[in-house]
């Protein structure tokens, strides 16, 4: 029989609780920060190779362009591809140290990393059509490993790291207004310039390869498709479901 308290103050039978480990709920969490913690680390650890990578292409790329004598070298600067790739190595790093850091990504961080993405992406299928098309023209254009980098692997490893990242930011379809302002500028920019120089980074923006402005802007039509719809998958894909959120948190869309 259990013991019972004794003197007027009695109350009753003493009642003795269950053991339970009261240390079991604190170790489960912190194991499961743990296994969280290391997999951003693998993300951050991706993204330092995957901007590794893009130093390397884009130091390769600038040392293959010097073998052509009549290839102005500074033009190199004046594609879309290598902009954006300069670009995604500052994307790189700066989401590699988030990751190392923090289990989430801040609002700006994936808003850069969407718009980057976006860029390497357009850039590889832009490319990939020149080269396709030019079987059928006077010319044959050389794929050497710098642009291979740059244009293939790198942009589709990017869109894995997207995809498959479950620390992103949950992106606004407000997003999709960002996309435009900067290739838009890029252009402009690059045909006034065109018509001083004399030179033109891809052949569809170049008036004496194409048959009229038509065809430019039918060109620059498919671009403008391509950016918005592929930044429209990478903000749908941002919207799903990957891990439990806490009811009334707005705190993960684009602000205004």
């Amino acid at each position: 029989m259990g013991a019972q308290a004794s003197g007027p103050g009695r109350t009753g039978p003493t009642v003795r609780e269950s053991s339970r480990p009261r240390g079991e709920p604190n170790e489960r969490e912190p194991s499961r920060a743990r296994r969280r913690l290391t997999l951003r680390s693998s993300y951050g650890i991706g993204r330092l190779v995957l901007a590794v990578a893009g130093v390397i292409g884009l130091i390769g790329n600038y040392e293959y362009v010097l073998l052509f004598p009549t290839f102005a070298a500074y033009n190199v600067f004046s594609y879309f591809t290598v902009q954006s790739a300069i670009a995604a190595v500052i994307a790189f790093v700066l989401g590699a140290i988030v990751a190392f850091r923090q289990e989430k990504d801040p609002q700006w961080l994936d808003l850069f990393r969407a718009l980057v993405t976006t860029y390497i992406l357009v850039s590889g299928i832009v490319f990939l059509t020149i080269v396709i098309q030019s079987s059928s023209r006077d010319y044959a254009i050389e794929v050497p490993w710098p642009s291979q980098v740059l244009h293939f692997y790198i942009p589709v490893i990017a869109l894995l790291d997207w995809l498959t990242d479950t620390g992103k930011a949950r992106l606004s379809w407000r997003f999709l207004r960002w996309i435009l302002p900067y290739p838009i500028a890029w252009g402009v920019f690059t045909l006034v310039r065109g018509s001083f120089v004399g030179w033109y980074p891809y052949f569809f923006l170049d008036p004496a390869q194409v048959s009229g402005p038509l065809e430019t802007l039918l060109y620059c039509l498919i671009a403008v498709v391509l950016l918005l719809g592929i930044a429209a998958v990478l903000v749908a894909t941002s919207r799903l479901s990957w891990r439990p959120r806490p009811r009334g948190d707005r705190t993960s869309s684009v602000p205004n």
